[in-house]
């Protein structure tokens, strides 16, 4: 149970526009780079092995490959630096966390992709329409 001050000073700082990604789901992560006065946007992409916490200290995991080195990052989901997440691929999954990834080697290191399936035209509105 959370203190009820200790949610009334979170909530200010919660983001109100969250995109909605699961585990296994590969991610383009806008992330804001500050060096010296400049500042610019660096996209981090790869596949969502981990999700935790809650609130204002909700964080996720995302690993890529870079030359055949495994790369693994944590952002914090309301931070400021975080400045987007654009879901690319979803993953189909029976884990809620991918540790067993790290241990893979080539094709084997892929999630498979979650196919959503359409929705058949519904009889009534094709009898409709002959």
């Amino acid at each position: 149970m959370r203190q009820p001050l200790i949610t009334l000073v979170e909530e200010a700082y919660l983001k109100s526009a969250i995109p909605e990604f699961h585990i296994g789901d590969t991610v383009d992560v806008h992330c804001r780079i500050v060096e010296g006065e400049k500042e610019r946007v660096q996209i981090f992409n790869g596949v969502v092995i981990a999700r935790r916490g809650g609130g204002i200290n909700e964080a996720f995991t995302v690993r890529r490959i870079v030359y055949n080195e495994g790369v693994e990052r944590k952002f914090m989901v309301h931070s400021p630096n975080v400045v987007d997440v654009k879901i690319k691929r979803r993953g189909k999954v029976r884990r809620a966390k991918l540790y067993y990834l790290r241990d893979r080697v080539g094709k084997a290191r892929k999630v498979r992709e979650l196919r959503i399936q359409k929705k058949a035209a519904q009889p009534e509105l094709a009898a409709a329409t002959t």
